[in-house]
């Protein structure tokens, strides 16, 4: 990240940079789509990136049909913003945007809660086409329910936590989900939906696992239980790395993540390991995709 590019600090320079974005082959208008013909208003009365289009006699700048819509904060900043929240493997938090960018720590928590809405963007088709392999698992956020006895954890397992269940394709994708509870009635019909009916499914030996492998060309099955972690190609280590990196970002970075968000902070990393280095992707061109993503993308404070 060049801190000297004027992207970061010139809202002119920011608004080109997202129009070669969005529009790399010129405005093209939010209202009706078109494309031809539609000119820049450049008079003084008007402000800078304001078109018009001759179609609908529509008005709009690349911010309209975005999540930067009607946002008063300097367009520069956005993009800084997106910038850091595409470029940190384990997340950036809001205190520190706020600091870093001079705006309120409010500000700071929506304007990253916007960009985390134009990353949850899932790819369609299913996973393990062609005869892939895919690994699912489930893991837990949050604190157990506290004994009033004791004053401590119940100590009685994760019923309490919220919990988040992971599809990883080996070389591939990940797509993670916040699950009301972790049991076949809720994994079965997201699995279903997720996987080609080819693909090679990996679990360890959680028993809701048994009736859904049942769908798919192979079901293999690691055995935790029993110290096993690996027998040949059965693992579920690849999932189990990206457990690693999300649960270091919520407790390192956030610290505490509210259940209602939580959907949101699952696509931020989703967002990153989808577009991560391994896949040929460098920070730049996440930062880039990110933006793009913006499209479409609306979310107001409430």
């Amino acid at each position: 990240m060049n801190l000297t590019d004027p992207i970061y600090s010139d809202e002119n320079k920011a608004r080109e940079h997202l129009e070669a974005i969005r529009w790399p082959n010129g405005p093209v208008c939010p209202h009706c789509g078109e494309c031809e013909n539609v000119g820049k208003l450049e008079g003084k009365s008007h402000r800078p990136g304001l078109n018009k289009c001759y179609s609908c006699s529509g008005h709009f700048t690349v911010t309209i049909g975005t999540v930067f819509e009607r946002s008063k904060i300097p367009l520069n900043k956005w993009i800084y913003a997106a910038h850091v929240m595409a470029s940190s493997k384990k997340g950036f938090s809001a205190h520190q945007l706020h600091r870093t960018i001079e705006v309120t720590y409010k500000t700071a928590w929506f304007m990253m809660h916007r960009l985390r809405e134009a990353m949850d963007a899932m790819k369609p088709g299913p996973m393990g086409s062609g005869g892939g392999t895919v690994e699912a698992d489930e893991t837990f956020w949050g604190n157990n329910k506290r004994s009033k006895k004791a004053g401590g954890y119940t100590g009685r397992g994760y019923e309490h936590k919220m919990k988040v269940f992971s599809l990883v394709e080996r070389g591939g994708e990940v797509r993670s989900f916040h699950v009301p509870a972790v049991n076949a009635a809720t994994l079965k019909p997201i699995v279903q939906a997720q996987l080609a009916k080819d693909a090679h499914l990996m679990t360890d030996e959680l028993v809701v696992y048994q009736p859904i492998g049942k769908d798919f060309a192979s079901h293999e099955v690691v055995k935790h239980s029993k110290l096993e972690f690996s027998r040949g190609n059965a693992h579920t280590n690849t999932v189990e790395g990206y457990f690693s990196i999300l649960k270091r970002g919520l407790i390192g970075t956030y610290h505490h993540v509210g259940e209602q968000h939580l959907k949101r902070y699952i696509a931020e990393f989703d967002f990153r390991y989808n577009t991560r280095a391994s896949l040929g992707v460098d920070d730049k061109q996440r930062a880039r995709m990110l933006l793009k993503a913006t499209e479409g993308k609306r979310l107001m404070y409430r």
